[in-house]
């Protein structure tokens, strides 16, 4: 697939780079300089390149957006069209001091984000998971016992292009359900972040669950 990546810091270099390492076409953009999305691009190991983010947008399989809550208008803006994308969102709608969200309970960002880009399909998936341990996982994903990823959405294709990419990254995807679901999973991003930071375990814990039946 071709993915555009909206969002270079942390999340999104991490997982553009390890796009680009599973074979997708990769192009990094909106970072604080072009000398960062270069050096991304180079070090990925794969077709990556540096862009604008209507570049990345442009002809895309997938957009993957990554940016603060508070640059989402901006980087919209420059991506310019981006009717019938799909979009995968682990942006979370934190407050400027990134101290808890400004969108919840009757609602989350996934779902605004729908609404304020008319004609996308959203796919809400990776925020759950601590940037920290992205590459130890790709790394073994050819293990039999993979961790799980949840993500959720509204369109069928959407989240079929969604799940092929966090297989890619060493996931097992799990369908949690509709992107309303993401009213849940945002709540438990934060969670799951002070476990993994503040935790005697590290980001670890941010994947490592078990599913116990009967």
């Amino acid at each position: 697939m071709r993915v555009g990546i909206l969002g270079s810091g942390l999340m999104g270099g991490k997982l553009g780079t390890i796009f680009a390492r599973a074979g997708h076409e990769v192009i990094f953009s909106y970072a604080r300089s072009k000398v960062k999305l270069k050096k991304l691009a180079s070090g990925a190991q794969g077709n990556a390149r540096a862009g604008t983010p209507g570049e990345a947008a442009k002809e895309a399989d997938a957009v993957l957006l990554a940016v603060h809550w508070s640059r989402i208008d901006d980087v919209l803006r420059q991506a310019g069209d981006l009717s019938g994308k799909v979009i995968v969102t682990c942006s979370l709608p934190m407050d400027l001091g990134n101290t808890g969200l400004v969108i919840a309970h009757t609602s989350s960002g996934a779902e605004e984000l729908a609404k304020k880009v008319g004609g996308v399909k959203v796919v809400s998936a990776f925020h759950t998971v601590p940037s920290e341990v992205l590459f130890g996982v790709f790394e073994e994903r050819r293990q039999s016992t993979r961790p799980s990823l949840v993500y959720c959405g509204d369109d069928k294709r959407g989240k079929g292009v969604a799940a092929e990419l966090i297989r890619d990254v060493g996931f097992d995807p799990v369908d949690a359900g509709p992107l309303q679901i993401a009213r849940y999973t945002e709540p438990f991003a934060l969670l799951i972040a002070q476990l993994a930071y503040e935790g005697e375990g590290g980001p670890e814990l941010a994947y490592r669950f078990e599913r116990f039946r009967e």
